[in-house]
């Protein structure tokens, strides 16, 4: 299985969401304390850097918010990030720096680590995208069983028995998600991994892989 320290470089988010990664094993393990993490985070950032337009929200003052972009609680978005017409970052939502958050992208219970892009139409909910990771356009994380029975964490025969019945995908640092791709609920993508556009991925994708039509697995040349 892959570990947080697998997937992805801590140096690249937030020193305190570094520090709490850095705590656990697996990534999934972060998700019920994403909002507490959040509000630590937000209450020791510099007024200096920081706005912090609402009791639990903080912006970085370089960053560009536009004005029909909704920012629900428990929300930071880091230097430089850009936040575009329509998004809808529902609530808790730590956002790094040099992110893109697209037109119509819905964030939900989630860790961008810095330079991720999820420009156009994607819904991220309960995931950890991690350093320069890129969704396609319409490409989404399903997060829930259509059982809503918790989620199991698949890599070839073995498997991981979570108590969440929510988990969307865990993507490591520089994965490549194509357009209208969807991560179906506990995928995971390895570092540097390509994912087909329209492909629909479950179990573990393996970092320098390729992951193609008919769920095919190849290896980087």
């Amino acid at each position: 299985m892959y570990t947080i320290n697998d997937l992805f470089d801590l140096s690249k988010t937030y020193p305190k969401a570094s520090a709490f990664l850095g705590s656990l094993t697996y990534a999934w393990e972060a998700l019920p304390h994403i909002k507490e993490l959040i509000l630590r985070i937000g209450e020791a950032l510099p007024e200096e850097e920081f706005d912090h337009p609402s009791e639990t929200v903080w912006v970085a003052k370089d960053a560009k918010v536009y004005p029909t972009a909704y920012l629900g609680d428990h929300v930071i978005i880091g230097h430089n990030t850009e936040v575009r017409h329509c998004a809808f970052v529902r609530g808790s939502a730590l956002v790094g720096s040099g992110c893109v958050v697209g037109n119509s992208t819905e964030l939900k219970n989630v860790i961008l680590f810095d330079g991720v892009q999820v420009p156009h139409y994607n819904y991220v909910g309960d995931s950890i995208l991690g350093y320069k990771a890129h969704m396609g356009a319409g490409s989404i994380t399903s997060n829930v069983k259509a059982d809503r029975a918790d989620i199991v964490i698949h890599q070839g025969s073995e498997s991981i028995q979570t108590p969440l019945h929510k988990i969307g995908a865990m993507l490591g640092d520089y994965a490549e998600i194509g357009c209208n791709a969807v991560l179906n609920p506990g995928a995971v993508v390895g570092r540097h991994a390509n994912v087909y556009p329209t492909s629909s991925v479950r179990g573990t994708v393996p970092e320098n892989s390729i992951f193609k039509t008919g769920g095919i697995i190849v290896p980087k040349e």
